[in-house]
């Protein structure tokens, strides 16, 4: 599988972006998508997550805020990041939980980040 992740950018504070993330090549069954993000000197934190089933999850720092959806027809991942602050900068990553082949087992894939700054 290969994943590239687009829509980040400048904005300015109280902005809004929207990540996308669309999934490629082979594979079987993606279960679960993620957004992570890492700014400088930190250490990656969880965004959101969202299921095959549609169950999601979000990091305390952007509830209420962020939005993530997906379309499985697109094998596509979005998030919508609203009332965007500074201390939303980060790299953001894009994350599958997914199955290479019918009856083999599920693994984490990470595709490259896309900058997300937030400044006036």
């Amino acid at each position: 599988v290969q994943l590239q992740a687009s829509g980040g950018g400048l904005v300015q504070p109280g902005g809004s972006l929207r990540l996308s993330c669309e999934a490629s090549g082979s594979f079987f069954v993606i279960g679960r998508w993620g957004w992570y993000r890492q700014a400088p000197g930190k250490q990656r934190e969880l965004v959101a997550t969202i299921t095959l089933g549609g169950n999601t999850n979000y990091g305390e720092p952007v509830k209420g805020r962020f939005t993530i959806s997906r379309d499985v027809a697109k094998n596509t991942a979005y998030l919508q990041m609203n009332s965007l602050k500074p201390e939303d900068t980060a790299l953001y990553y894009c994350n599958v939980f997914y199955s290479p082949m019918v009856n083999m087992p599920m693994s984490d894939y990470w595709g490259q980040g896309t900058q997300v700054t937030v400044s006036s």
